[in-house]
Parts: C-alpha cells; sequence; structure tokens
C-alpha cells in the first residue's frame, strides 16, 4: 500500500528550529513561529500598553499607584504559578488530545519473543491511550506470538495482527528490523505511526505529547534524544534532536515510507539509522513521559524497535 496524498490533518514538516522546545507547553501568543502548544503566529507589531496587558493599573504616561502595582504583579505571579500546576495534573495533555482529535493515529510492535514482555507493553497502550494496535509476530518466537493472539482475540477493535512463519534474523530467521517495520508502515493506513519496542511501556498517556508534536511540524518525536560526541552516541534533549532512540518514537507515515532503511538488521541502531534518514525536525517533548522498561533487565542486543 501506498499513499497517493499528502496527511490531511499534519501541518507542513519544518525543517528549521522546533519553536518553544523548552517551554512550558502551555497557550502563549507572540513570536514569529510556532511549536507545540501555541496558539498561533501572531504579528510583531507594538502593542500600545504592555504593562495594562500584564495586569498593571495605568498607561505608558500614568503609571498609577504602587500599591495596586504589587497587588497586580502578585495576581500575576499567583495566576503564572497555578497554570503551572494545572499544566503538572495534565491540563496541558488534554488540551493536546483535543489539537490532535482529527489526526489517525496507530503503534506499531514487532514480536519477536518474551511473551510476558510483549504482553506488559501492548497492555498499556490499551489501558492508557485510545491507539489502535498493529502487530507483527516473527516466527511466534518463545510462544509471544500466542501472548499476541491472546490479546487480539481478547481486544478485536484494538488490535490488528500478523503472523509469519519466518523469525526474525536477530533470532536464527531471515527476516530484518527494516523489512518487517516497512510491512506495519504499508499495512497502516495512519498520518502518525508510533513504533514502539516490546521492552518499553507506558504508566500513562505517553502518546498524546508525541503525536501533537508531530502534528504541529516535527518529523518525528521520541521519548528519547540522541546526539553524538567524541564518536559515540549519547542521551539528548528536551527539543530538537539529532536522532531519536529508546523504543519510542511517533513517526509522519509518509516520510517514513520513503526514508525506512530496510537493510537495517537490529532495532537498537535501526530506530536511530531512521530518524536520521527522515528529512526534518527530530523533537523530544520538554515534559517527563510516562514511560519505563518492561523488565528490570538492561535492554539486549540485538533487540527490535
Amino acid at each position: 500500500m501506498t499513499d497517493t496524498k499528502p496527511p490531511g490533518h499534519l501541518r507542513a514538516a519544518r525543517l528549521e528550529q522546533v519553536a518553544g522546545s523548552t517551554g512550558s507547553g502551555r497557550d502563549t501568543t507572540g513570536g514569529a513561529a510556532t511549536g507545540v502548544g501555541t496558539s498561533g503566529t501572531k504579528g510583531t507589531h507594538a502593542r500600545q500598553n504592555p504593562a495594562a496587558e500584564l495586569g498593571f493599573s495605568g498607561d505608558p504616561g500614568q503609571h498609577g499607584a504602587p500599591d495596586d502595582d504589587m497587588l497586580h504583579a502578585q495576581r500575576v505571579w499567583d495566576g503564572t504559578l497555578a497554570t503551572n500546576r494545572l499544566d503538572e495534573l495534565g491540563v496541558n495533555t488534554e488540551r493536546q488530545r483535543v489539537e490532535i482529535k482529527d489526526v489517525t493515529a496507530t503503534v506499531s510492535v514487532l514480536v519477536d519473543g518474551r511473551p510476558e514482555d510483549v504482553r506488559k507493553s501492548v497492555q498499556s497502550v490499551l489501558d492508557h491511550t485510545d491507539v489502535h494496535v498493529l502487530a507483527l509476530d516473527l516466527g511466534n518466537v518463545d510462544g509471544a506470538g500466542d501472548v499476541l493472539r491472546e490479546l487480539a482475540d481478547r481486544y478485536p477493535e484494538r488490535i490488528t495482527a500478523w503472523h509469519v512463519a519466518e523469525p526474525p534474523l536477530w533470532r536464527g530467521g531471515t527476516s530484518t528490523w527494516g523489512e518487517s517495520r516497512m510491512k506495519l508502515l504499508q499495512l497502516d493506513e495512519s498520518e502518525v505511526q508510533v513504533l514502539m519496542a516490546t521492552d518499553v511501556m507506558l504508566r500513562g498517556d505517553a502518546l498524546t505529547p508525541l503525536i501533537a508534536a508531530v502534528v504541529e511540524g516535527a518529523v518525528a518525536a521520541g521519548w528519547k534524544g540522541l546526539e553524538e560526541a567524541d564518536g559515540a552516541w549519547r542521551e539528548a534533549g528536551p527539543g530538537k534532536v539529532r536522532a531519536l532512540g529508546s523504543g519510542l518514537m511517533a513517526v509522519r507515515r509518509a516520510q517514513a515510507l520513503t526514508a525506512l532503511p530496510e537493510d537495517a538488521e537490529h532495532g537498537t541502531n535501526a530506530d536511530r539509522a531512521l530518524s536520521l534518514a527522515l528529512r526534518g525536525e527530530l523533537f523530544v517533548p520538554a515534559e517527563t513521559l510516562p514511560v519505563t522498561p518492561v523488565s528490570s533487565h538492561e535492554r539486549l542486543e540485538p533487540r527490535p524497535g
């Protein structure tokens, strides 16, 4: 399946810096560019009385009573603190849900073993989001495909699953990470696909901020960013980053279809390779996303993404 028209609800992918990457994510006004959580680009005309807009008394020629100014300043400060607390309580995420309500999105999962990880990871998506899950079972390794089948039978309206006999390359078969991910992209019809590894799980709605970042102009947004220094990759972000990794990233599906390295063999490095191949901004949200490893063990090589 190939796309014949551009996505209908996504803004054009930005090629410059993601604006607002270090802000609170609340609606703001002003500025020449906007990022996730802004109310739109405003003109650069001078305001007649910026003090009055902030709640201070008087006009440019009349400063008002000092006590009034102190009272207004305290009210503005208290209001800002209250808004920040509301953001922490999830108001910002709720606003983002409204902004992306018309955008189609799915979570794609490769199943290659570790059945209990599969169960916990997929179940966390069902518990904390309304996003549909597309899953591809590669060879029913260790009975992981049986777990996927059980979940799909229990939640037929939420999970679409495919099963193939060939195990993945990293488990003695021939299927590569790139080939398997490409199948999931081609089987999907959504505007945004969230690539999720089965060794991570959601503790809350971690998908809305990622999808919102893509809707606002990023070509992809992830849980963790990466930057290269002295020949090695290390964690980076929030904001604009050089690459994405760690098993959870939302991407514009149309762009991923042309950028995905089909010869990529292992997910831990391949998700980074995919992000590097995308043309556009890569973004990590400022807020700490509710995502954790499924198991206490370290992520092993090789693993699918």
